[in-house]
């Protein structure tokens, strides 16, 4: 999710303030200040706040102004939350999370699409598992992520559970963290594209057992990697 124009280049500033600490739970922001500070108008100001309020970070009300709420009301999942937590000190807890996040839910969603997948579906991830390997032996990373991000999203819609489906966008925003903050390798090791081979296999044939484990094996790993990595 983008927001445009001004909105957004205010957002892009208040965002990683308030998700990295910058400015605290329980801070008080003036509408007039931001203005100021900013050299933005109140509508826009008013509408790059609203945004804020749907992720639930900040709590307007009249003649108090702006409150940062506490993290644990934020919504986590919103892409735009996890972008800027991966940007700031938060980042090693945010990964950890979402990391394990990945590990309860995707071998659940892979079984699923074994038996829920449709033949788009199953033609989809065998074309994004071929190019994975093409990608992964040529070392484009920007393109194996997209890639990569594509085949997960296709194995949470296909496992017919639509609050699966609803997380593409966290896993995207966690694989996409992955590569820009550079806790990949430089190319994506044999095994992992292999596996994700395995995961497009097994959900073709319908074989949800073997579709699971080669799943838990993906994310379990990327888990580990990262553990190493961070440590």
């Amino acid at each position: 999710m983008e927001i445009q124009g001004l909105p957004g280049r205010l957002l892009a500033d208040l965002g990683p303030a308030i998700a990295g600490g910058e400015i605290p739970e329980g801070a008080v922001l003036r509408a007039e200040e931001l203005e100021d500070r900013f050299q933005v108008s109140r509508t826009v100001v008013r509408e790059a706040v609203r945004i804020l309020e749907s992720m639930r970070m900040v709590a307007p009300k009249r003649r108090v102004g702006i409150t940062v709420r506490p993290k644990s009301e934020w919504d986590v999942f919103d892409p735009l939350v996890i972008r800027w937590r991966l940007a700031g000190a938060d980042r090693a807890a945010q990964l950890r999370s979402l990391g394990s996040l990945r590990v309860a839910v995707e071998p659940a969603a892979a079984a699923l699409a074994a038996v829920h997948a449709s033949d788009d579906d199953r033609r989809e991830l065998s074309a994004l598992a071929v190019e994975l390997t093409v990608t992964a032996r040529a070392a484009d990373l920007e393109t194996f992520l997209a890639h990569d991000i594509a085949f997960h999203a296709i194995v949470l819609r296909a496992s017919g559970n639509e609050m699966f489906a609803h997380l593409k966008d966290t896993v995207g925003a966690v694989l996409t963290g992955r590569t820009e903050h550079h806790l990949m390798p430089h190319q994506p090791r044999p095994y992992a594209v292999q596996l994700h081979r395995e995961v497009a296999e097994a959900i073709c044939a319908g074989d949800a057992a073997l579709a699971e484990r080669s799943m838990r094996t993906i994310v379990a790993g990327a888990l580990d990697e990262l553990n190493a990595t961070l440590d």
